[in-house]
């Protein structure tokens, strides 16, 4: 009779919570957001912020997998996943609550400043409480997103990342065509090892090699002049809207301005964080259930990683020289790109593998001609700009490098070839698991 009486207070005590608790389905895209501002804060380089995204998402799709046994489990699709078998019953704790909470501890435990995300915690835990969820539940539902999050953990440190500090400090190659550390900070390769991370659906890092860059020449009449030329020229356009553009998709998450003797650094979003947001806006138009929701920002999480792995494979393979360098050295020696060129090799455009496999995820989840409005720079003082499907949006982040001054046409072409084949593979993968979003 006890036993009896104990069940019957439990399901009540979730009964209870499921009706008192507030809506959660659009809050992935601002508890996603809780991590992309530590890692602003923290700078966080454009793919390493993909890995720290893609464990976060692991966790909470992990929870709600769990929940639900119409949701393919992870460990069908990921590479070497085991996944996490949860102690807890599910009628003792809340997944929505598990799954929130497991995000922002996934990103507690892996960020430097991942100590930060406390007090996102204990806000969340407060509202928990205004809106009436009783503190057996909440607790319950914290224990489960822990043991998630321990298990998440386990496997992140299977995944290569700590043998990087072990390799020996990047040191530019000799010769003309290759890259070097550009003005005005000069900083150092960032992540010349990234090849050597466990990708998370792809098979590995140079599946989707890029075709050959165009060789390098300082002929005036070669094919590499040209390109550079077009860089040149398009500059000295100054079309605002290419101006605007550019700025849009900068993405930078350092940039150093400079005024005589005194440097100033500016922070921003990456390029992972712009479409996790804009996954987020997608989630909220489509009026994505919770569940839903969790997925499309999951599978968005692993292609970035995915994307970043593959293109930072060719990056440090193809080693090229970066467009203001060799306008530099060959054409106008005092030019400067509108954009600051980022501290890593031209060849193929990170922006362009990253967002054109994003579209392709996103256009399969959501469906093509799917218009949205990308506020996700809105924080940074630059405007809103809306787009008719993902796809227009990545060949938007694609060109912007051109008009930025930083990339080569050739790295925009083809690394948009590179990640549309890695996108499609992924939804391939996708499609065979069964895994798609039925409303």
């Amino acid at each position: 009779m006890k036993i009896i009486l104990i069940a019957a207070l439990i399901f009540c005590q979730i009964a209870t919570a499921q009706k008192a608790k507030p809506v959660f389905a659009d809050s992935i895209q601002s508890f996603v957001f809780s991590l992309s501002k530590i890692m602003i804060h923290d700078v966080v380089n454009p793919p390493a912020a993909s890995r720290y995204y893609a464990y976060a998402m692991l966790g909470a799709y992990e929870i709600v997998s769990q929940n639900d046994e119409k949701i393919i489990k992870l460990s069908t699709l990921l590479k070497n996943y085991p996944g996490i078998k949860l102690s807890a019953q599910k009628n003792v704790y809340d997944t929505h609550i598990a799954a929130l909470y497991c995000i922002l501890e996934t990103g507690m435990q892996m960020l430097p400043s991942g100590f930060m995300l406390k007090n996102d915690e204990n806000k969340f835990i407060r509202s928990l409480k205004k809106n009436g969820i009783p503190q057996k539940v909440i607790d319950k539902s914290i224990a489960v997103a822990k043991q998630i999050t321990e298990g998440v953990i386990a496997y992140s440190k299977t995944d290569n990342y700590n043998k990087l500090s072990a390799k020996l400090r990047y040191t530019p190659l000799k010769g003309d065509q290759y890259w070097y550390p550009t003005p005005p900070a000069y900083i150092e390769a960032v992540e010349p090892n990234w090849r050597i991370i466990r990708t998370m659906i792809i098979d590995s890092c140079n599946q989707f090699k890029p075709g050959a860059a165009v060789a390098f020449s300082k002929d005036t009449s070669s094919n590499f002049y040209r390109m550079a030329k077009e860089v040149y020229d398009i500059s000295k356009e100054k079309k605002q809207v290419n101006a605007d553009i550019a700025s849009f998709w900068d993405c930078n998450p350092f940039a150093v301005s400079t005024a005589g003797h005194m440097s100033i650094g500016f922070k921003k979003i990456s390029p992972g964080g712009h479409w996790m947001n804009i996954a987020g806006i997608a989630a909220k138009k489509a009026k994505l259930n919770f569940e839903q929701s969790v997925m499309l920002h999951a599978f968005v999480a692993f292609t970035l990683q995915d994307a970043f792995i593959s293109c930072w494979d060719e990056k440090y393979r193809s080693n090229r020289i970066r467009p203001e360098t060799y306008i530099n050295r060959y054409i106008d020696i005092k030019w400067e790109p509108l954009l600051q060129t980022p501290p890593f090799p031209e060849y193929t455009s990170g922006h362009s593998v990253i967002s054109t496999a994003s579209a392709e995820v996103l256009t399969y989840m959501l469906g093509d001609n799917f218009l949205f409005t990308d506020n996700t720079e809105v924080m940074f003082e630059i405007p809103e700009r809306s787009f008719t499907s993902f796809r227009q949006a990545a060949e938007e982040a694609a060109i912007s490098r051109l008009y930025g001054g930083i990339h080569f046409r050739d790295a925009i072409v083809n690394g948009q070839e590179e990640g549309k084949a890695l996108g499609k593979y992924i939804v391939e993968k996708l499609k065979s698991a069964g895994i798609g979003l039925q409303k």
